[in-house]
């Protein structure tokens, strides 16, 4: 935290939780809490204050890259005016069905429900999945949407079925609403219609007909396209419902995860990302979760935290962590500060991993809308 206070720039133009303030504030206030740390919580608030300054600025109303997670941000800084502020704007740009040609997690309609959620607002959040009661397309499992304006289906947490699938289980229990629920889990059906792994595993491809794959392997292990986000939306489902085959699914997907091989670099491409979004922090996050739920040894975790240990770049500037882009030339990318794959969704990890190992609280300061929170003990 200290080479991110001292000397990473965060864009001043960008308020969002995947790069940009939002996820900086966020993470900032996660270490004043773990720390009892003023200059911490000072730094949050800088942060916060220049996120009260963009929502007039801002037109993207997206949970990573827009209004929808500086409302969910601003509502845990304490900043409530200005997170009703973020939701009546996303409000008023709802076309009736949509907000851009996104219609998912990351961008569309499923994140700005969670967000809307995290922010307190059932309404809009039910309002952003209402148009998925119409939209789906049967398949032969379940149902799916269409995601993007090309042809391919994604299936995963960040760009797919399963990120869908999360904002309606999440707003429907919320709002008390079993259809959105019964949507939900067909959604799910098609997903889990789709493994490719067994009766033990769980891996299922990034998308169908495949998405961009001269640049997108067909599968992936981590939070955004993988069985470690797969493992969350069923964490989810298993809440939901109560149904022990949700978590059966999960320990499906944890099996695949830790058989797979990661996260040594077993080969280009494999395994390059230290951060929250596709990288070792996201599986550090789902192997935490399991140690609260599931009461899964801590091997697997210290696994995952020694690898990011042996990666840190430790100077005079503090600890910070680059990722390897073996197509690029030089591999090494610069060091970024924001959560997605930057320092900050690392730090939020590596903090929650340390209560745990000291037997402190097993949860974080602020939820995020798309990880459920433990249920100390549950089959879920």
């Amino acid at each position: 935290m200290r080479w991110l206070i001292d000397g990473a720039a965060v864009d001043l133009e960008d308020p969002s939780l995947y790069h940009g303030r939002a996820g900086v504030a966020l993470a900032l206030l996660e270490a004043a809490e773990h720390f009892d740390n003023e200059q911490y919580a000072r730094a949050a608030d800088v942060e916060a204050d220049a996120l009260v300054a963009a929502v007039a600025t801002t037109e993207n109303c997206s949970l990573y890259f827009g209004l929808a997670g500086a409302a969910f941000a601003l509502r845990a800084l304490g900043r409530d005016d200005s997170a009703d502020v973020a939701l009546d704007r996303i409000r008023e740009r709802f076309d009736g069905e949509r907000w851009n040609e996104m219609f998912e997690l990351l961008m569309g309609n499923a994140g700005i429900a969670l967000g809307a959620l995290a922010a307190g607002d059932t309404d809009l959040a039910v309002t952003a999945v209402t148009p998925y009661l119409t939209t789906a397309d049967r398949t032969n499992h379940g149902v799916n949407w269409p995601v993007r304006p090309s042809p391919p289906r994604s299936h995963h947490i960040a760009h797919g079925t399963l990120g869908v699938v999360y904002a309606l289980a999440a707003a429907g229990r919320a709002a008390g609403r079993d259809d959105l629920i019964e949507v939900a889990l067909a959604g799910a059906a098609d997903v889990v219609g789709r493994n490719e792994a067994g009766c033990e595993g769980f891996l299922v491809p990034h998308s169908d007909p495949p998405h961009r794959p001269d640049i997108i392997e067909r599968y992936s292990l981590g939070w955004c396209n993988g069985p470690a986000g797969d493992a969350q939306v069923f964490r989810l489902l298993g809440q939901v419902t109560s149904d022990p085959r949700w978590a059966d699914l999960a320990d499906r997907c944890w099996t695949t995860v830790t058989r797979s091989g990661l996260p040594s670099r077993l080969r280009p491409g494999f395994w390059d990302n230290n951060g929250r979004c596709c990288g070792t922090a996201g599986v550090l996050a789902l192997a935490c979760d399991r140690i609260v739920e599931r009461r899964d040894d801590f091997d697997f975790a210290d696994r995952l935290v020694d690898d990011l240990a042996d990666r840190a770049i430790v100077d005079g500037s503090g600890v910070r962590w680059s990722n390897h882009e073996h197509r690029a030339t030089p591999p090494d990318l610069a060091p970024a500060p924001g959560w997605a794959m930057g320092n900050v969704g690392i730090v939020r990890e590596l903090l929650r991993y340390a209560r745990l190992r000291d037997g402190g609280a097993d949860g974080y300061a602020v939820q995020w809308p798309d990880q459920t929170a433990t249920r100390c003990g549950t089959n879920a």
